[in-house]
């Protein structure tokens, strides 16, 4: 597996991102032009295509951002008890998910400084990578 860095930490899984995601979308758009284009006699099938596909597709996006939460609150458990160890504190309560979830890359050095920092200057996640000097991999999140 190659270093990840900055550059290339972002992960995509295949079966979501370009099959299920696009194909829902293409089914969505595609069952709108049919009841668009539709006789009156086939518009009670073809709305009832268009709401199949609009849960299908909700349905996606949620089962995605479900399991985007679950791992950003493991994220954050472990690396609060990551900086407590490092510090003999509990991160600062200024630091929202998103931020911890960006610090989960930086090194046991940097990680305090970087967090203070982070907290004080209010550092997006981006600002927080692209801070970080000696990048600690993550493989698990998708």
């Amino acid at each position: 597996m190659n270093e990840q860095n900055f550059s290339n930490h972002t992960r995509y899984h295949p079966l979501f991102h370009y099959v299920l995601a696009p194909l829902a979308f293409a089914g969505l758009v595609g069952s709108v032009v049919n009841l668009v284009n539709c006789e009156p006699a086939g518009l009670y099938s073809a709305s009832l295509l268009v709401i199949a596909f609009v849960l299908i597709f909700i349905l996606g996006m949620l089962v995605r951002t479900y399991a985007l939460k679950a791992q950003d609150r493991a994220i954050r458990a472990e690396e609060n008890f990551r900086h407590f160890l490092l510090t003999g504190k509990p991160f600062d309560a200024r630091l929202r998910t998103g931020q911890i979830v960006a610090l989960r890359f930086a090194s046991d050095e940097e990680l305090p400084t970087l967090a203070q920092k982070a907290a004080d200057e209010g550092l997006g996640a981006k600002a927080i990578k692209s801070s970080i000097k000696h990048w600690k991999a993550d493989h698990y999140r998708i």
